[in-house]
């Protein structure tokens, strides 16, 4: 049955993107909604969902005791960038190129794309987990990933910790992490009003990103997509190396079984698709950073599957 559960969930992602694919290629969807689609699912479905989920699925002392298992992921990125950090220098990519792939390599679109997926596969339970991981995939990309990207720009030498890191760490969807998770210890209900008005808009999350998956994978031109040893060690290191990260370190860190398994695919999602806005602003190799992400992208639509029957 749980076999039979994870295909259904598959499939409803799959169904999701195509019709995302086939909406583009009628021409709904532009390159306006490339850009509204994203603003929809970050400034109001993911914000108001995340913030309705915790607040009605915890209490002070069931948060608390959560909370620890972020520690996981934290250490299991940390060991896929210091593994990054060495292939890209063994596979001598160009010194322009080196931190956007180390950073592609270590952090997912766990928020984005691993939220939907994650509710597909695994329900509501899976969420809090989902969460989690969040956090520490936010807090290293938008310092330790944002670095990296910077040092191949003209903006080398961009600190990791400064106010711009900062604003950036905190996005809404972390931003309204952190007031649920302030409301939740004092013990603050939220109003039913608001819970369902949440609710609602929340439940956009998925049907929204699936979407534009859909559009980006239309929009990718597969033909001019060339396999480089880069391109290679980088689906490795995204559906291999992170998720075996993920599984070596919570051998060491007992976690309830939903929580490693959500940790599991989440560390198996594409890479951030901030990376090419990033390495755009700091002068770097936008075009790379964009085409590496969509190959994540499509790869992942068939590692999910993948991973749902290895779990």
């Amino acid at each position: 049955m749980s076999f039979l559960h994870a295909l259904q969930g598959v499939l409803t992602i799959m169904i999701m993107v195509s019709v995302g694919y086939f909406l583009t290629h009628k021409g709904w969807f532009t390159d306006d909604s490339k850009k509204l689609l994203p603003r929809l699912v970050n400034y109001v479905a993911l914000p108001t969902y995340m913030t309705w989920n915790l607040m009605t699925t915890f209490s002070r002392e069931k948060l608390l005791a959560m909370l620890p298992g972020a520690i996981v992921p934290f250490i299991a990125m940390l060991i896929s960038f210091v593994i990054s950090y060495v292939l890209s220098i063994i596979l001598n990519i160009p010194v322009g190129r080196r931190g956007t792939f180390r950073s592609m390599f270590f952090v997912s679109s766990a928020i984005f794309v691993g939220l939907p997926v994650n509710l597909a596969l695994f329900g509501d339970a899976g969420v809090p987990f989902v969460l989690l991981y969040f956090l520490a995939n936010a807090a290293l990309f938008w310092t330790l990933g944002a670095y990296s990207i910077s040092t191949d720009g003209k903006l080398s030498g961009t600190p990791i910790f400064s106010l711009t890191t900062l604003k950036n760490l905190f996005s809404p969807p972390l931003t309204a992490f952190t007031i649920a998770t302030i409301l939740i210890l004092a013990q603050i209900p939220l109003p039913d009003v608001l819970a369902h008005t949440f609710k609602n808009l929340g439940s956009m999350t998925t049907p929204l990103s699936m979407l534009f998956i859909g559009i980006i994978i239309y929009s990718s031109n597969l033909r001019e997509i060339k396999f480089s040893k880069d391109m290679f060690a980088l689906l490795i290191g995204r559906f291999i190396i992170s998720p075996l990260a993920i599984l070596l370190v919570a051998s060491f860190f007992p976690i309830p079984d939903l929580m490693k398994k959500v940790f599991v695919i989440q560390s198996a999602m594409p890479a951030m698709t901030q990376t090419a806005i990033l390495a755009k602003i700091y002068d770097a190799d936008a075009e790379y950073a964009a085409v590496m992400t969509s190959v994540t992208t499509l790869a992942a639509m068939l590692a999910i599957p993948v991973y749902m029957v290895l779990l």
